[in-house]
Order: C-alpha cells, then sequence, then structure tokens
C-alpha cells in the first residue's frame, strides 16, 4: 500500500477546525480521488505528546492509501491544487506530507 501522510504541525499558534476538516475537506477528498484509486484515509487526531503534560507535535495525521505510486500520482496532479487550496479553510500551518509504502 502507497501512502501520502499529510500532518499537521501543531504549536501554540496554530489553530485547527476539526468539523470544517471532517465534515468538508475529507468528502472533497473521497469525491475526488476515490474514482481514481483512494482505497481509504486513515486518520489520527492528537492528543498529547509522550507523556500526558506535553502537547502533541501534530494536530492531525491524515494517511491517504493507493495501492500504486501510480494511482497516487494521477490523483495528485489532476486535484492536488484543489485540495491544497481548501487547506486554509480549516488550519493556518503549512502541512509535511510524505509518500511513504508500508512494509
Amino acid at each position: 500500500m502507497i501512502k501520502l501522510n499529510v500532518l499537521y504541525p501543531k504549536s501554540t499558534e496554530s489553530q485547527f477546525d476539526i468539523d470544517y476538516f471532517l465534515k468538508v475537506h475529507v468528502p472533497l477528498v473521497k469525491e475526488r480521488l476515490i474514482p481514481m484509486g483512494l482505497k481509504n484515509i486513515d486518520i489520527e487526531e492528537g492528543l498529547v505528546g509522550p507523556t500526558p503534560d506535553v502537547p502533541p507535535a501534530y494536530a492531525l495525521i491524515g494517511s491517504l492509501n493507493f495501492e500504486t505510486l501510480d494511482q497516487l500520482q494521477q490523483a495528485m496532479n489532476t486535484h492536488s491544487a484543489e485540495l491544497i487550496a481548501d487547506i486554509p479553510n480549516f488550519t493556518n500551518v503549512q502541512p509535511i506530507m510524505q509518500v511513504s509504502q508500508d512494509r
């Protein structure tokens, strides 16, 4: 499985609207990318860091899962501009992105 991991860093200045993300952004991602091979999306909301008194490093980590790197690249070539343009609607941080493969 090929994954596009999208990590949203958390800081004292960062904002993240989880309701918008879940109700608007995720459905938009699914609508655009499922026809292009998206298998599923994993979403992890950060709660705490390594100990309960430490804030999480990331507000949210999302993984877009595809069977092949080709599918991921074609999907992102087609729809990344629209999906990235929606990011300011739910956060004021620039996400970190990485493509990975399950082993």
